[in-house]
């Protein structure tokens, strides 16, 4: 080592090429004729004469260095570091041995200190999303008049207030269950869990999205207004149900489905119980059935947190309960197309529909986390259907 830091002292320039196993002196730059240096075709922007004034910032970022390659290359032969994940990647979910799973999209779309947020609210799982949104969807299409569709523009808005009220549930719920969340493998990874953001800032953060979904809704009448924030409530207070029943899901399924409602507000500026109220416990079951197959999911790291569950409370006999769950939700839906005077169409393909549920209680495995979360994922194809069911119903009415 000093005699390496004696051939780097005895060069104006300060670069050689020092080789590991000689330690013999080199001759300099300084130490050759200007005219015996030519130029040297690189396609580095350093030229070969000039001295690399950075070259101890260089030396800094290399943890190991073995040898500085001369012509202006830069570094070589560096040793392959572990790739570096950054703050935003502790709220990842974790994958097989405990790595996060990069989103990709996340990372290259947000800056590295918004990205915890947007992992906060599940932007890179947008099912939740379409699973808040298909109340919404399925009541503004009722209130479509015979032989025509829904009014687009109501459509977006109720999809835009939908990804806003499921941010919010995504937000309160990872607050309240960080400790949780901390010590089951699926969740270690979120934000508030991991630490990549603090309660603090989470709390200012759904501060923020609550002054921004109330401003969106006065776009639209006071009893819409109303019937949403009504519904705050229920999604601040869903968490908690978890340590005291083994019903949340029932609690969800009265959470989501209330869009039903606010949306039918929207557009009629009053509520019809003989449709709504039917759409309602409609979307009710269904939540139930897919909310206790996600349960699944976390059934033994629940046990050992002490959280509870449908998917704990039914154990062995689940599939018959969300059979059940299933069939309930079909018949309301009947009964909503009856009592609104619906075309034909929408019962064929509710019949379709409701194939797609018994595939998915038939196919489950419920002790396969992962062929769980696909089952759940699946049922944004029973809301399209069932969606589509009422269009085509309102279309040949």
């Amino acid at each position: 080592m000093a005699q390496a830091s004696k051939l780097m002292a005895s060069s104006h320039s300060g670069v050689h090429f020092i080789s590991g196993l000689n330690h013999q002196r080199r001759p300099s730059l300084a130490d050759l004729p200007k005219s015996s240096l030519k130029p040297v075709k690189s396609n580095s922007k350093i030229s070969p004469y000039t001295v690399l004034e950075n070259s101890s910032a260089t030396f800094r970022r290399c943890s190991v260095v073995k040898h500085i390659k001369f012509l202006g290359r830069g570094c070589s032969n560096l040793p392959i570091r572990d790739p570096h994940f950054s703050a935003s990647a502790k709220s990842l979910e974790r994958g097989e041995g405990g790595q996060p799973v990069p989103s990709s999209w996340i990372e290259a779309i947000f800056p590295e200190q918004a990205r915890p947020y947007a992992y906060l609210v599940r932007l890179d799982k947008p099912a939740g999303t379409f699973l808040f949104a298909w109340p919404c969807m399925w009541s503004l299409a009722f209130t479509a008049n015979a032989g025509t569709l829904p009014d687009l523009k109501m459509l977006a808005f109720f999809f835009l207030v939908s990804f806003m009220s499921r941010n919010i549930a995504c937000n309160i719920n990872d607050y309240f269950d960080k400790d949780f969340d901390s010590q089951v493998e699926r969740t270690k990874g979120r934000p508030l869990a991991s630490g990549a953001i603090a309660g603090f800032q989470a709390l200012l953060f759904l501060a923020i999205q609550l002054l921004l979904g109330y401003g969106v809704l006065f776009a639209v009448n006071k009893l819409s207004r109303l019937l949403w924030v009504s519904s705050l409530p229920w999604i601040f207070t869903y968490p908690l149900m978890k340590r005291i029943t083994y019903w949340p899901q029932a609690y969800l399924g009265l959470t989501i489905s209330w869009g039903a409602a606010y949306s039918w507000a929207a557009v009629k500026g009053s509520l019809d119980p003989t449709i709504v109220f039917p759409l309602v416990l409609a979307f009710f079951f269904w939540t139930l059935g897919f909310d206790t197959i996600y349960a699944h999911q976390d059934k033994e790291d629940d046990v050992k947190v002490g959280i509870k569950s449908t998917a704990l409370l039914f154990g062995d006999s689940t599939k018959l309960w969300i059979s059940g769950f299933a069939a309930a939700s079909i018949a309301s839906l009947a009964l909503t197309g009856f009592n609104a005077n619906i075309g034909w169409p929408f019962y064929g393909l509710l019949a379709a529909a409701s194939g797609h549920l018994a595939w998915q209680i038939w196919d489950v495995d419920l002790s396969n986390p992962a062929d769980c979360s696909r089952k759940f994922v699946s049922n944004i194809w029973f809301g399209a259907i069932v969606f589509g069911a009422i269009l085509c119903g309102r279309l040949f009415s």
